[in-house]
């Protein structure tokens, strides 16, 4: 007779949960990371804002589209 079936499914579920969790979160903390990064440094998003401001300024106009 198997004793306490429930304390080895409770073991092999924390194992894996212990094993996969840092394969999982390591992308989500780093694009957070990056984000806060950018976010917390006024001067870029203050950068970012002119380079962008200047390159919709030099943009060359379209012409409509004729039927």
């Amino acid at each position: 007779m198997r004793r306490h079936p429930i304390l080895w499914l409770l073991l092999g579920a924390y194992l894996m949960v212990v094993g996969l969790w840092p394969a999982a979160a390591s992308p989500v903390e780093l694009a957070a990371t990056g984000a806060f990064t950018v976010l917390a440094q006024p001067a870029v998003l203050l950068l970012a804002a002119v380079v962008a401001l200047i390159a919709s300024a030099r943009r060359k106009p379209t012409r409509p589209a004729t039927n």
